[in-house]
């Protein structure tokens, strides 16, 4: 998580992770799966456009956070959304960030490794500041310790579901 990514990395993975979209539309096409070849191309575009609502959010912080999460070595997948094209409202882009970072290094000690883990972060910008939905799917190993990361949390946050298979937060920063 500390690793400090320059552009060539960032680059070097960007275009992997393009050429294994374009192999499957390819393969796809190939084995003249049209249907399934356009809804992946679907999903691609819908990433990408979650990926510039983001970027447009002004965190630049988190949104490298989020855009490198799954090259590193999480034991968890991590998609997001962006809710909507609202004009986006200051909030403390370190704090987030730092809370995020804290709380994945939490969820890695906490979950059980090579497992369907999957972790969504769904981000709802609003008029007076942004708030945030974690929900986590896979198998919580350590639920104690992710307990005490919560109730010693410098970020208050709402803690909606939380099982051995489900975890749901809700946070909510204002803004500043």
């Amino acid at each position: 998580m500390d690793k400090e990514w320059d552009i060539v990395e960032v680059l070097r993975h960007s275009r992997h992770d393009w050429l294994n979209r374009l192999q499957l539309i390819k393969g796809n096409l190939d084995l003249n799966r049209i249907d399934r070849a356009k809804a992946y191309i679907n999903e691609i575009v819908i990433e990408a456009q979650h990926e510039s609502r983001l970027s447009n959010l002004h965190l630049p912080i988190f949104a490298s956070l989020l855009y490198k999460s799954n090259w590193e070595n999480h034991l968890f997948q991590l998609e997001y959304e962006v809710l909507s094209d609202l004009e986006a409202v200051e909030i403390n882009d370190e704090i987030l960030s730092n809370w995020t970072t804290s709380f994945f290094i939490c969820l890695d000690q906490g979950i059980e490794a090579f497992q369907e883990n999957h972790l969504s972060i769904t981000i709802q910008p609003q008029s007076d500041g942004v708030r945030f939905f974690f929900d986590f799917s896979g198998i919580i190993i350590k639920k104690e310790l992710i307990e005490q990361f919560l109730n010693s949390s410098e970020i208050q946050c709402a803690v909606k579901e939380f099982s051995e298979s489900e975890l749901g937060l809700e946070i909510f920063m204002p803004a500043v």
